[in-house]
């Protein structure tokens, strides 16, 4: 054995582990929801029991096919995507979904939404008493049908409704995630907070257009769409900084994550754990390369556990 496996072997390897509400977690990285399936799409590429928790694309009362295409467009360092929430819906997710979840001592997060408050009630109290779950992750970027239209996520005193509501119906951590598409971010997450989330996500993706300038027509056919990926990762960072000075309930980053150095700005401006959406498109195992990163920084920096790093921002 040469000097060098030696000293390999003696290396004290950094603690990552985290806790988002009572939710222990081997890592602080996720997927985003919409950008990982169930999770068994992403199997054949790596070990999902890498991950620090898994988050399923979003789920409703009932199934949903989706916008029409084209709904999803290449931009300058992101994508503009209008997919509409598809999904198979909460009936067939339970029985079909569900018992995979089994072969993992991973935390699985379930992201729902609901275009009425009965909706969003409805899903959350059948997903309650689901073993196989560990959290829930409340999508309130969606309208109101039965108020106008108006953005539960955009509005307070709608966005406090929704939260209450579900926390009535659910016996296990709520995760609010929060649109960005607001004045300030900070309002709609004490609201959250003081309705009864557990933690905060943020943020969902910005609304955006993009034109074919040959056809004069918008390139997705919903019109507009959310932007995601690096192009909104600074926007992201100030407001994950913002929503932390906000509440005392721990908050997840989400935002144009590509690599370890991207999750750490995350990290270090106070959120406890990041979540991983578009780059999953580019590289289907970047997850477990940014968790490898993150360990590396920890030795590097000679720090012995993540949490030292959580909320370690210089001002």
């Amino acid at each position: 054995m040469s000097c060098q496996e030696k000293k390999t072997m003696n290396v004290v390897r950094p603690s990552l582990a985290v806790e988002i509400a009572g939710i222990r977690m081997k890592n602080p990285v996720m997927p985003a929801s919409g950008t990982f399936g169930y999770g068994e799409e992403y199997a054949p590429y790596f070990d999902l029991g890498r991950l620090g928790a898994i988050v399923t694309k979003g789920l409703s009362l009932n199934p949903k096919a989706g916008n029409p295409t084209p709904r999803i467009a290449e931009t300058t360092s992101g994508m503009l995507n209008a997919i509409g929430l598809q999904n198979v819906g909460i009936e067939a997710f339970l029985a079909d979904k569900v018992a995979y979840y089994q072969n993992f001592d991973v935390p699985v997060i379930a992201n729902f939404f609901g275009n009425t408050l009965e909706e969003y009630g409805e899903v959350a109290r059948r997903l309650s008493d689901i073993p196989e779950i560990s959290a829930v992750e409340l999508n309130i970027s969606c309208p109101n049908v039965k108020q106008g239209g108006i953005v539960f996520g955009t509005d307070p005193r709608a966005a406090a409704q929704v939260v209450a509501l579900v926390r009535k119906s659910l016996n296990k951590p709520l995760i609010v995630k929060l649109t960005p598409n607001v004045t300030d971010i900070t309002v709609i997450a004490r609201a959250a907070e003081e309705a009864g989330a557990d933690a905060i996500s943020c943020i969902n993706t910005l609304t955006g257009m993009a034109i074919d300038v040959r056809t004069r027509r918008p390139k997705i056919a919903n019109r507009t769409g959310g932007l995601s990926g690096p192009a909104i990762r600074p926007v992201a960072v100030r407001m994950v900084h913002q929503v932390v000075q906000a509440v005392k309930i721990p908050v997840i980053g989400i935002g144009g994550i590509t690599c370890a150095r991207d999750a750490l700005e995350f990290l270090i401006v106070g959120a406890r754990a990041v979540q991983v959406g578009t780059a999953n498109f580019i590289d289907p195992g970047v997850m477990p390369d940014i968790i490898d990163g993150l360990e590396a920084f920890c030795l590097e920096e000679g720090i012995a556990d993540i949490n030292d790093l959580i909320g370690s921002l210089q001002l």
